[in-house]
């Protein structure tokens, strides 16, 4: 990809990334036990951070840096195309409106996540050696977490999907999930000459 179409993914893949602990905060608050609670709020924690120094989204802004944009321009969202926003829009919906071991299952997509950055992070080294190595952190702290939080996820779906219908539905879920990310790169792809 070129400078630009790589500055278009980094400056979409933030609105999603900055709307992740508002779907964690939505499935939160459905949540039915204390136990689960006290287990999901970490997501929260790791996106957000402590303070506004910290967390995956300060993160993803450093790679934004590292791809050689502004932080005023990424978080003013101006380059986050129609579709992205509302692929987003849309699952941030699904986790506060639907049942929530649908909305836990749709995070499932984490499971193939760790393997997903590893690959990422080894072919922006190889092939965008203009991207600061130090952008990286953001895969490199969030592998270790996608494991912990899929395997989380994993077994409380497996526990609460009791009946063929409910299992059914958590599928359904994990597909929506696919369908928002792909929407995504679509959106991006597009808005960034992509297919021209």
């Amino acid at each position: 990809m070129s400078r630009a179409q790589v500055q278009a993914w980094v400056a979409n893949r933030y609105y999603y990334q900055k709307q992740i602990p508002v779907k964690d905060a939505a499935i939160l608050g459905n949540l039915p036990a204390a136990s689960y609670r006290r287990a999901w709020i970490s997501r929260i924690h790791d996106h957000d951070g402590f303070d506004d120094a910290g967390g995956g989204t300060a993160s993803w802004l450093a790679l934004a840096r590292a791809v050689g944009l502004d932080d005023e321009d990424v978080r003013s969202e101006r380059a986050v195309a129609p579709g992205t926003r509302f692929a987003v829009d849309a699952y941030v919906t699904f986790a506060r409106t639907r049942p929530w071991i649908e909305a836990v299952a749709s995070s499932l997509t984490e499971l193939f996540g760790p393997p997903v950055m590893e690959r990422r992070v080894a072919a922006i080294v190889e092939k965008y050696p203009w991207i600061d190595r130090s952008g990286l952190a953001y895969f490199e702290k969030r592998i270790p977490l996608a494991k912990r939080d899929a395997d989380e996820a994993l077994t409380w779906v497996l526990q609460e999907a009791t009946t063929p219908e409910i299992e059914a539905r958590c599928v359904d879920a994990l597909r929506f999930k696919c369908d928002v990310l792909w929407c995504i790169l679509d959106a991006t792809a597009l808005a960034s000459g992509v297919f021209r």
